[in-house]
C-alpha cells in the first residue's frame, strides 16, 4: 500500500512497515504487561515487603538485644554491690562474733582468776588456822612440859628443838 513513500532517500524503511512495526510493539507491550509485569512487579513488591520486614525485625531484635544487654549489665552491677554487701557483713559478723568470744575469754579468765584468788585466800586461811593451832597446841605442851620440871638452859632448848622438829614432821604429814 504505502510501500511506496519513503521517508528519506537515504533510507530504505518504508512508512507502511514502521506503522506495522509500531502496532505490534504496542500488541507486544500490553501482552508483557498482561503476563509479564504483573506477577513480576506483584513478585518485587513481595520481596521488598519481605526485606521490610526482616528489616524491621532485625531492628526490633538489635533493640531487644541491647535492652537485654542493658538489664544484664544493671543485674551485673547489682550482683557486684550485692557480693560487696555480703563480704561486708560477714567481716562485720565475723569481728563482733571474735570481740564477743574474746570479751567471753577475759571474763572467764577474770572469773577463773577471782576464783584461783578465792581459793588461794581459804588455804592461807586455812593454814594460818593449822599454824594457830598447832602454835597454840606447842605452846600448851611445852607449858605443861615446864611445869612438870623445872629446865635449865641446855634442857630448853633441847625441848623446844624437839618440839620444833615434831611440828615440821606434822606439817609434812598433812
Amino acid at each position: 500500500m504505502l510501500s511506496h513513500l519513503v521517508l528519506g532517500a537515504s533510507n530504505s524503511l518504508y512508512l507502511g512497515d514502521m506503522l506495522f512495526y509500531a502496532i505490534i510493539f504496542i500488541i507486544l507491550m500490553w501482552v508483557i504487561k498482561i503476563v509479564a509485569w504483573g506477577p513480576v512487579t506483584k513478585m518485587m513488591q513481595e520481596r521488598a515487603d519481605r526485606i521490610s520486614n526482616d528489616i524491621d525485625s532485625a531492628e526490633k531484635s538489635r533493640k531487644d538485644a541491647e535492652k537485654f544487654a542493658a538489664k544484664r549489665e544493671e543485674a551485673l552491677k547489682n550482683s557486684h554491690a550485692e557480693a560487696v554487701t555480703i563480704v561486708s557483713n560477714a567481716k562485720d559478723s565475723g569481728k563482733k562474733q571474735r570481740e564477743q568470744i574474746v570479751a567471753s575469754a577475759q571474763q572467764e579468765a577474770q572469773s577463773l582468776k577471782q576464783n584461783a584468788q578465792k581459793d588461794i585466800e581459804q588455804e592461807r586461811k586455812d593454814a594460818l588456822q593449822g599454824a594457830q593451832n598447832d602454835v597454840a597446841s606447842l605452846s600448851i605442851e611445852i607449858a605443861s612440859k615446864i611445869i612438870q620440871k623445872e629446865l635449865n638452859a641446855q634442857d630448853q632448848k633441847q625441848l623446844i628443838d624437839s618440839y620444833i622438829e615434831g611440828l615440821g614432821k606434822q606439817n609434812e604429814s598433812r
